[in-house]
């Protein structure tokens, strides 16, 4: 039997390459709670979350103080009972949020461990289908003086580099003036380009949302994501009974149970959820077997560092979401390699789990503190 020896946290904030906009808020940095879980074999794991853009120190916290004390000493290979003293003990402090974000990164770094022990590429470690994930590329984001052009250069961009789907932002500007957007976008990648649209939580009510969707059909999108507040289930699926375009959400989501409400609700046919929050890959296995019971597909939300590798082992999963350098995505800063694209399909690492470790030089300039220890 190998048990966990020992379980470290640490905090990093790095800042991102200029101010980013969304629908409803602008981004300057990004913290991260990062995870190493080491069995008394000496082989140790790695995990992370991304808590928000600030106060990330929330989600560490709960890694030390709370879910790691109970883990040392136990099996390291019994992951489903880590997972449900993890839950457990979390009840009082919150099943959703920073505590569940927590959980996800030590779930991650125990999964990671395993395969490095087992000697294997986490895809394999899965049961993957392929050594190879389809890839959209995921940008269109509100910036300074981008303007028209600035989209269409982007998205012809992506496909310049074989990407075959690419995604944007709407929702921060008036429907008309995202209609303009879309259409570059469109004329960007072609007819035949797969076009995703991210609304981050713009609208409050159905009318506002139709009237918007109505106007952007013309371009032919594939999907709107987080159309509405991820707690407002009915207006998700009243929109999906209204337009052709499929409704997407899920990346802030906890847990199997509220994606069944979804599901019942028929609120979305295409689920977003993110290892790194939802409950780590012990939990969004069980989503993704969730999602095929009901006719639906999941595209992970962002991480596809951490999310490719699920995307091959879980058969309801479609797509990885990509993001081409580091102006938004800026996990690249502190991990050691980065995962091949080959038009617009994403080439899985041979090496032992996930294949890739935190960059300890990268660290030093990132880190809030020190790495804390209980062992």
């Amino acid at each position: 039997m190998t048990t966990i020896r020992k379980i470290e946290a640490a905090t990093a904030s790095i800042p991102l390459p200029a101010p980013t906009g969304f629908s409803s808020r602008t981004v300057t940095q990004r913290e991260y709670t990062l995870v190493r879980v080491t069995g008394d074999d000496g082989v140790a794991g790695i995990g992370f979350c991304y808590p928000g853009h600030r106060a990330a120190g929330l989600a560490t916290m709960a890694v030390t103080d709370l879910l790691a004390p109970i883990l040392i000493g136990t099996d390291a290979h019994l992951v489903e009972g880590a997972w449900n003293a993890m839950y457990q003990e979390s009840l009082l402090h919150g099943r959703v949020g920073s505590v569940m974000r927590a959980l996800s990164a030590i779930d991650i770094a125990l999964w990671d461990r395993n395969a490095r022990a087992a000697n294997l590429p986490m895809h394999k470690f899965l049961g993957g289908r392929s050594d190879r994930v389809k890839a959209y590329a995921s940008g269109g984001y509100y910036l300074e003086g981008k303007g028209l052009d600035g989209v269409y250069n982007e998205m012809a961009g992506y496909k310049a580099l074989g990407f075959k789907a690419v995604k944007m932002k709407v929702g921060r500007v008036s429907a008309s003036e995202d209609a303009d957007r879309i259409a570059a976008a469109r004329d960007a990648i072609g007819p035949d380009g797969i076009l995703m649209l991210d609304a981050n939580n713009a609208w409050k009510d159905l009318p506002t949302a139709l009237g918007a969707l109505r106007l952007w059909e013309k371009s032919n999108p594939y999907f709107i994501e987080e159309p509405f507040s991820p707690d407002d289930i009915i207006n998700h699926a009243r929109l999906a009974r209204e337009t052709p375009i499929c409704v997407a959400t899920g990346e802030i989501e906890a847990g199997r149970w509220r994606t069944k409400e979804l599901l019942d609700a028929e609120a979305a046919i295409i689920l977003q959820q993110d290892a790194a929050v939802c409950g780590g890959i012990s939990e969004l296995r069980r989503i993704a077997d969730l999602a095929s019971a009901y006719g639906a597909s999941l595209c992970p939300h962002w991480f596809h560092d951490l999310h490719a590798p699920l995307v091959s082992a879980f058969p309801s999963a479609t797509y990885v979401e990509y993001f081409v350098g580091n102006a938004v995505h800026n996990l690249y800063d502190i991990i050691d390699r980065q995962l091949e694209v080959d038009n617009g399909e994403l080439v899985l690492h041979q090496t032992p789990g996930f294949g890739f470790n935190f960059d300890d030089a990268a660290l030093a300039k990132y880190l809030v503190g020190d790495w804390q220890t209980i062992s």
